[in-house]
C-alpha cells in the first residue's frame, strides 16, 4: 500500500491478488459457519461480537426480559466474548512461536477447533440432531477468533475476517477517495468482494442449514478449512519459507 496527500492508495495485488482472494474464500467460511451456528442453535453469535458485548450488558437490564428479546444471554454472551479473545490470543501466539514462516497457519487452529466441535457434538447427539450444544459453540467461537489472525502485517491483523463492519468502514473511505479523485477502484474493490465473500457464505450456510443438521454442516466447514489450509501451505506459505 502506497500513499499521497489525500491518503491511502491501495494496490492491485494487495485488493485482488493471491492473499486477497484467499481472505474472500476465510470470508466465506467464518459467514458459513456464523449462519450455521447461529440457526442452529439458541441463537447465538460466533461472529458478532459487538452483538455479544450488546447482549452482555444489556441482559442485565429488566427491559431485556420485559422485550423478551431472543438469543444468548448474558453470561452465554460473554463467554462467547472470551473464547474468541482466547481464539485470537492462541493463534497469535502460535503465528510468533510455530508459525513464523507460515503466514496461514491460523488456519489448522480453525480446522481442528471445527472439526472437534463437530465431533462432541455428534457424540452427545449422533449425526441427525438438528441443533448444535453449547459446548461446541464455544469451540466454534474460539475458531473464528483464531481464523481472524490469518492476515497479519507488521504484527497487527491486516486482514479482519467476520469484522464486517470494519471492512464497511474501510470500503465507504476507499469509495470517497476514488470519488474524489485521490484514488482508484482499488481503495474500494478489495472491500467489496471481502464483503461479498461473507455474505455468500452466510448465503451457503443459509441454504445448508435448511438442507441439513448444524453438526454435519460444521464438520463440512472444517473439513473446507482444512483444504484451504493444505492449498495455502502449498503456495503461499511455500513462498514464504522460500523468499
Amino acid at each position: 500500500m502506497t500513499s499521497n496527500a489525500r491518503g491511502p492508495v491501495v494496490s492491485r495485488d494487495a485488493a485482488v491478488g493471491s492473499d486477497a482472494r484467499l481472505s474472500w474464500l476465510l470470508a466465506g467460511v467464518a459467514g458459513m459457519v456464523g449462519a450455521v451456528a447461529f440457526l442452529h442453535s439458541a441463537g447465538y453469535f460466533v461472529t458478532f461480537m459487538t452483538g455479544n458485548t450488546e447482549r452482555g450488558v444489556l441482559e442485565w437490564f429488566t427491559v431485556s426480559s420485559e422485550q423478551q428479546i431472543a438469543g444468548a444471554g448474558a453470561v452465554a454472551a460473554i463467554t462467547l466474548l472470551i473464547a474468541f479473545v482466547a481464539g485470537v490470543a492462541a493463534a497469535s501466539f502460535c503465528r510468533r512461536r510455530f508459525w513464523r514462516n507460515h503466514p496461514h497457519g491460523p488456519t489448522v487452529l480453525t480446522t481442528a477447533g471445527l472439526l472437534l466441535a463437530a465431533a462432541i457434538d455428534f457424540i452427545y447427539d449422533g449425526v441427525t440432531e438438528e441443533e448444535v450444544r453449547f459446548v461446541p459453540i464455544i469451540l466454534i467461537t474460539f475458531s473464528i477468533g483464531a481464523l481472524n489472525t490469518s492476515f497479519i502485517k507488521n504484527g497487527e491483523v491486516s486482514v479482519p475476517l467476520s469484522y464486517v463492519t470494519g471492512t464497511l468502514v474501510k470500503l465507504g473511505q476507499g469509495i470517497e477517495r476514488h470519488a474524489s479523485g485521490g484514488g482508484t477502484v482499488y481503495d474500494w474493490l478489495g472491500y467489496a468482494l471481502l464483503y461479498t465473500g461473507f455474505v455468500g457464505g452466510a448465503a451457503v450456510g443459509g441454504v445448508v442449514a435448511s438442507m441439513f443438521p448444524g453438526p454435519q454442516v460444521i464438520l463440512a466447514a472444517g473439513i473446507l478449512c482444512g483444504i484451504t489450509t493444505i492449498v495455502t501451505f502449498l503456495h503461499s506459505d511455500r513462498r514464504a519459507i522460500l523468499g
